[in-house]
C-alpha cells in the first residue's frame, strides 16, 4: 500500500508541483486548499505525511500544525512547512508549533523526495 502524503497549499501549481513529484515516486497524494480543508482530509482518512505552506487563508501553516498536534489520531504524523519563507523567526514559530521540518520554495524534486524518504522510511 503506498504511503500517502497530503499536500497543502493555496496555490493550485504549487500543489501539482508537488503532486507529480510524489506520485512519480510511488506515493498517494492528497490535496488541500488551506489548513480548515487539510483537517477536512485528515479527518476523513490517515496519512502518514502532511506538507504544508505557511502563509494561507482561512488557517494558516502554523495553525493546521498546532491542530494536528492537538489531535492523538495525528499527533505523530511528521507536517513539514513548505514555503517561501526563510527567516529564522518563522521557523521558530513553526517549529514551537511542531513542525518536523522546513523546505523553501523554490525547492528541487529531490529536496522534497529526500524528505519524504527520510521520514517516511522509504
Amino acid at each position: 500500500m503506498a504511503r500517502c502524503v497530503l499536500v497543502v497549499d493555496d496555490s493550485a501549481s504549487v500543489r501539482l508541483a508537488e503532486r507529480v513529484v510524489l506520485t512519480g515516486a510511488g506515493y498517494e497524494v492528497l490535496e488541500a486548499v488551506d489548513g480548515q480543508d487539510a483537517l477536512a482530509k485528515l479527518a476523513a482518512r490517515p496519512v502518514q505525511l502532511v506538507l504544508t505552506d505557511l502563509n494561507m487563508p482561512n488557517l494558516d501553516g502554523v495553525g493546521l500544525i498546532r491542530a494536528v498536534r492537538t489531535d492523538p489520531a495525528h499527533r505523530l504524523t511528521p507536517v513539514v512547512m513548505v514555503t517561501t519563507e526563510s527567516e529564522q523567526a518563522r521557523k521558530l514559530e513553526g517549529k514551537a508549533a511542531g513542525a518536523t521540518g522546513w523546505i523553501v520554495k523554490p525547492f528541487t524534486p529531490e529536496q522534497l523526495l529526500a524528505v519524504a524518504a527520510r521520514l517516511l522510511g522509504a
